[in-house]
């Protein structure tokens, strides 16, 4: 029995001019998960994307808002199923390893399972911004999910019901992978193959433009995740420029009793009251950021778990070779 056969299967697949290479995508998907449901979405495609997308079998829907996360708010809106698979429709990852993404997910009751990139089809500037991006959420959120830019992901329906996507273009993996660490939901990571995109295909990620988007969502995310961290960085900066300015004149002042640079105490008076109020601004800002984070999960609990709800029996998922008993622990963000 397929996973198809056992769970409401659909593969979202977003696409923008992606006529050399969608039909490859939508025949893989299916073969590599017979019965799953394909959804194409077109995003203001000027060539035959949509021709081949429908000639290959899909269900194709359109999204008139341009960027990468305006089709996935639509289709996480729009569809219903029980497993969702995301994956680019340039060809570029590989479709066959779906099958072991969705045991993954059911077999280890997780809420998403991320494919790490692993191959040579990396652009030199893509590369260095992938790792430099990497690093930088691993050092505000402790983690990365292995690769935070993975367009090639397999959720839970409540992952997607309770995902509030607000991101446009490509941001929108960084806020998978920000939502899924804050919220600590447990997922897992899953290698997949990773090749050069098909000829007469090119590629809608512009390095500096989108990497600075990227960044800048970063940031956004730790103001709104991380307040104290945010905050209390930038009043720890305040501080120290007030204290380079304050001690040539509290020095001049011990020895001479005199202060003869008025103005640079007051700029320094200035920085220390900014920087208190910015840690002010931390404190209560995070305050808020867990009041968002309870409501946030309790809308995630309403939806009920990929494995034990829809399938009653737990025997259905054991075998000889796997029994139930030693599945690991899934993994929290």
């Amino acid at each position: 029995m397929s996973w198809a056969e056992r769970y409401r299967i659909a593969a979202v697949v977003p696409c923008h001019n992606e006529e050399a290479a969608v039909a490859t995508v939508v025949a893989d998907l299916r073969a590599a998960v017979p019965g799953m449901d394909v959804y194409v979405y077109d995003n203001r495609s000027t060539d035959r994307t949509v021709e081949r997308a429908l000639e290959a079998g899909a269900i194709v829907c359109s999204e008139p808002h341009k960027g990468k996360g305006n089709v996935v708010r639509r289709a996480f809106a729009d569809i219903d199923a029980d497993i969702y698979l995301l994956i680019d429709g340039d060809d570029t990852y590989d479709a066959a390893a779906a099958p072991a993404m969705i045991e993954r997910l059911v077999t280890e009751n997780l809420d998403q399972v991320v494919g790490v990139r692993r191959g040579s089809a990396y652009r030199s500037g893509h590369e260095f911004g992938n790792r430099l991006l990497n690093r930088i959420v691993c050092a505000i959120f402790g983690d990365t999910m292995g690769d935070m830019l993975s367009g090639y992901r397999v959720f839970s329906r409540r992952f997607v019901k309770s995902f509030p996507a607000v991101s446009r273009e490509f941001e929108i993996e960084t806020e998978l992978t920000v939502h899924s660490l804050a919220l600590r939901i447990p997922s897992a990571t899953v290698d997949v193959g990773f090749t050069d995109r098909a000829e007469g295909s090119e590629s809608k990620l512009r390095t500096y433009r989108d990497g600075w988007k990227i960044l800048n969502v970063i940031l956004m995310l730790t103001r709104h995740e991380r307040p104290i961290y945010f905050f209390g960085l930038v009043s720890s900066l305040l501080t120290l420029v007030s204290i380079a300015l304050a001690t040539p004149v509290l020095v001049e002042y011990v020895q001479t009793g005199l202060v003869p640079r008025i103005p640079s105490l007051i700029v320094a008076s200035f920085l220390v009251m900014m920087a208190s109020l910015l840690l002010l601004a931390g404190v209560v800002i995070d305050g808020t950021r867990k009041s968002r984070h309870e409501v946030s999960r309790l809308s995630y609990l309403r939806h009920p778990a990929v494995r034990g709800t829809y399938v009653q029996d737990p025997s259905y998922f054991t075998d000889e070779a796997r029994p139930l008993a030693v599945v690991p622990a899934p993994r929290s963000g």
